[in-house]
C-alpha cells in the first residue's frame, strides 16, 4: 500500500491513454499477467479482498461464477476452498452488487447500509415479505432459533408450482427475506445450497466479532472502496460496484479530491475524468510510464467485475456484452453462457462453452472475435492455451470446437489445440 502522501507525486493534468487505463484496471483486478505461483487458500482470499466482492450465480454450465472468477485470477484451485472460507468465517454472504461473497472485515460496513439499500430489489422484496407474511416469518425465525441451522430443502413444498425464483416455497422466500434483513446469515453451503442460521450464532461459531457499525461513513467508504477495486473509474461507474446508492457526478467527489484520497486523471478519448485511489498512485505512475504490460489471456465469467457493468465494459474496453442465458434460444446472437475472452489487455471476443465433466469433454459451441482482433498472429495460440487450462481444471481431456467467426481463426484455434496434444473434434 502506498503512503498517504504518494498521491502528490502524480502531476495534476496527467493524461493516460485508453490502453493504459485498461492496464491499470486489470493490474488492480489481478488480470494483467498470468498467476506467478500456484493457487493457495491465502491467494484465494487475497483475490477476494482485492475485488471486495465476489458475485454469486448458480449457473453451472462451465463453472459457477464465483469459482470461475477466482480461476481467472489465481489459476486452478480446489473449489471447496471457497466453501471452507465461508464456513470458517473468513467470508460472509450479502446483498451488494447482487448476491455476493465479501471479506469478513467488511461485515460492519455492509450492515451499516441495510437501511440505505431500501431501493435494492432484494431489500424491497424482503420488506414486502415481512409486511405480508409477518406471522409465518416469525415462526420460521423461532424454528431456527430453537432447532438450529436449516436449508430451504428441509421444508416440504405444500403445493406444486414452478421451479425457479418465482416458484419458491414460502419457507425459501422467508429465509431469503430474513437473510436480506440481516437476522440470518449463511453459515455454510452444502452442494451450493445455502445453510441459514442466526447471525449471532454464525459469528460466534466462526470466532468472528460483530463489530459495531456505529460511526461508519458508509457512503464515503463505498465510494473509496469501489474506486480502489476498479483501479480507475469514472464517477458514474462508482455506485454500481456496491449498488450503494444513486449515480455520482464529478462534483460529488470533490471533497475526496481535496483530501487527497482520490486522484483525478484525464484519459485520452474520454469526455469525463477518471479517478484513482491514492493507494494506487504508484501503479498509476507505472501506467503513465507505459510500464504496465498486459501478457495474460484467460476466459472471464459473465459475472466478473470486469464486465458486470455493461456500460463500463463498453466505455473502457469497447466491448458490447449482453448475457443471453435469460434470452429465448431463438433470439440469442452468441449463445447461452458466453464467456468474454481477455487477451493481453483487451476483450477480444467471446465463446459459448459447456463442460461435459462426465465425458471429459470441454465443448466450445461457438467462438466469435471482435473486429480487428484477428490481426494478432499469436491470438490463436493464446486462446488455445487459455482454453486448455480451463478444460484441465474441469478434468476434461478433450476440447471440441464446433463453429465460429471468423472461420480462419477457428481453423487456427483447432490447429493450436491439436498441436497441444488435445483431441479436437470438428
Amino acid at each position: 500500500m502506498s503512503r498517504p502522501g504518494a498521491a502528490g507525486k502524480v502531476r495534476a493534468g496527467s493524461v493516460i491513454s485508453l490502453q493504459q487505463a485498461r492496464n491499470l484496471h486489470l493490474a488492480v483486478q489481478g488480470l494483467l499477467r498470468p498467476p506467478r505461483a500456484r493457487a493457495t487458500r491465502t491467494r484465494l482470499l487475497a483475490a477476494i479482498a482485492r475485488m471486495r466482492l465476489l458475485q454469486i450465480d448458480t449457473i453451472n454450465v462451465v463453472a459457477r461464477s464465483p469459482y470461475f472468477v477466482l480461476f481467472s485470477r489465481i489459476g486452478a484451485f480446489e473449489p471447496h476452498w471457497l466453501d471452507d472460507a465461508l464456513a470458517r468465517g473468513r467470508l460472509f454472504e450479502c446483498w451488494a452488487h447482487e448476491a455476493c461473497f465479501a471479506p469478513i472485515e467488511d461485515l460492519a460496513l455492509h450492515r451499516s447500509q441495510l437501511a440505505a439499500r431500501a431501493n435494492h430489489w432484494a431489500y424491497k422484496h424482503a420488506l414486502r415479505m415481512h409486511r405480508e407474511h409477518r406471522a409465518g416469518m416469525d415462526r420460521l425465525l423461532a424454528h431456527v432459533r430453537e432447532h438450529g441451522p436449516v436449508k430451504a430443502s428441509d421444508f416440504e413444498r405444500k403445493q406444486k408450482g414452478k421451479a425457479g425464483w418465482w416458484g419458491w416455497k414460502d419457507e425459501k422466500r422467508w429465509l431469503e427475506a430474513w437473510f436480506a434483513l440481516g437476522e440470518l446469515m449463511i453459515a455454510r453451503r452444502e452442494n451450493f445450497q445455502r445453510v441459514y442460521d442466526l447471525r449471532d450464532r454464525v459469528l460466534a461459531r466462526t470466532g468472528t466479532r460483530s463489530r459495531s457499525d456505529d460511526g461508519i461513513d458508509a457512503a464515503r467508504e463505498f465510494v473509496l472502496g469501489a474506486v480502489r477495486a476498479l483501479g480507475i473509474a469514472q464517477a458514474r461507474w462508482i455506485a454500481d460496484y456496491f449498488r450503494a446508492g444513486r449515480k455520482h457526478k464529478d462534483a460529488d467527489l470533490q471533497a475526496l479530491l481535496d483530501s487527497g484520497e482520490l486522484i483525478r486523471v484525464a484519459v485520452a478519448g474520454w469526455e469525463l475524468p477518471g479517478y484513482v485511489h491514492r493507494d494506487h498512485a504508484v501503479i498509476l505512475q507505472r501506467a503513465l510510464r507505459g510500464a504496465l504490460r498486459p501478457t495474460y489471456t484467460t476466459l472471464l465469467s459473465p459475472f466478473d467485475p470486469v464486465v458486470w457493468d455493461r456500460a463500463r465494459a463498453r466505455e473502457l474496453f469497447d466491448f458490447d456484452y449482453t448475457l443471453e442465458c435469460y434470452t429465448p434460444g431463438h433470439k440469442r446472437r452468441y449463445g447461452y453462457f458466453v464467456l468474454p475472452i481477455l487477451s493481453r489487455g483487451r476483450l477480444v471476443g467471446r465463446l459459448d462453452a459447456k463442460a461435459h465433466r462426465g465425458d471429459g469433454i470441454f465443448e466450445i459451441k461457438a467462438v466469435f472475435l471482435e473486429p480487428g482482433a484477428t490481426r494478432r498472429e499469436e491470438l490463436a495460440a493464446d486462446v488455445a492455451a487459455a482454453v486448455r487450462a480451463c478444460a484441465r481444471w474441469h478434468g476434461c481431456a478433450r476440447v471440441v470446437v464446433r463453429r465460429g467467426d471468423p472461420a480462419g481463426f477457428v481453423k487456427r484455434l483447432r490447429a493450436r489445440l491439436k498441436a497441444g496434444q488435445d483431441d479436437v473434434l470438428s
